[in-house]
Formats: C-alpha cells, structure tokens, sequence
C-alpha cells in the first residue's frame, strides 16, 4: 500500500525520553528552577519533561533535543535515588515508608497524608516531577507489604 494514503498518527502531547524510551512527566518551570544548577538551567524552557526511571541518567528533556542529566541537578531527587526523599515537602523517606510497612499500622503516612492537604505541601515546585508524592508512597508501601 503506497504510504502516501496512510494517516500519521495525532501528536497526543505524550513525550519519550531520549535515553531510555520511559514515558515523560510534563512540569512546568517551578521544578526546573528548583532542581536544575543555574549554568545548565538555560538549556530547557518554560517548561519540560521529568524520566522518571531510576536507572536513567537523563533527569529533564524537552521536544528540541535538550536534556539535563541527575549530574547536572542541585541535588539528588526520587526516583532518581531513594537517598534523596520521596516528598520533599515534608522531608518524608523510602526509610520512612519501609518502618510503616513493617509497623501494624502506616501512622507515618497516614500523617503525610493529613500534611500533603495543608498550604505547607509545595509539591509543585519541591518535587522533581512536580506531582504529589502520594502515589509514589502508596505504591512503594503495596510493594514492600507484598514483599514481607
């Protein structure tokens, strides 16, 4: 069939990162000032796109081709590395979720869950990804009850 009659598909705004093919997370400008070191801060927008795959070395990239690697951050961030904190909020860890999961009860997240509705949450500017940590919490939390 001649591909001249072939429909190319609708961009659905999702973007890939370059290094490793996970899927982005889109943030706007808040997390890129907050995480990426002044001199490699110009090489990205107003906005991006957050790899979210630990393995990756690729932090930040952008449609054109421009990217920022973990290296070039202020600082470690999750997933990125389980020493830097889940929610950088509240300073709350993956050790902290691991004494949850090996508590009778999760009072440690449920706290968390108490704080990340007060003004004091600023996850669209701390966290790396520019959501919430939540998610992130509850996942890891399933994932190490399933493990003990």
């Amino acid at each position: 069939m001649n591909k001249a009659f072939i429909r190319e598909p609708d961009d659905d705004g999702r973007r890939y990162c370059p290094k490793c093919g996970s899927l982005g997370t889109f943030v706007r400008s808040a997390p890129l000032e907050t995480h990426i070191l002044p001199e490699f801060r110009g090489r990205l927008g107003d906005s991006a796109w957050f790899c979210g795959y630990p393995p990756c070395e690729v932090a930040y990239f952008d449609p054109l081709g421009g990217l920022i690697r973990t290296a070039e951050l202020r600082g470690p961030v999750y997933p990125k590395s389980d020493e830097a904190a889940i929610c950088p909020c509240f300073d709350f860890t993956v050790a902290d979720v691991e004494l949850d999961a090996e508590a009778e009860l999760p009072l440690r997240i449920r706290e968390l869950v108490v704080r990340s509705q007060s003004e004091a949450a600023r996850c669209g500017s701390l966290a790396a990804d520019g959501q919430c940590c939540l998610t992130a919490v509850r996942r890891l939390y399933l994932k190490l009850k399933q493990n003990s």
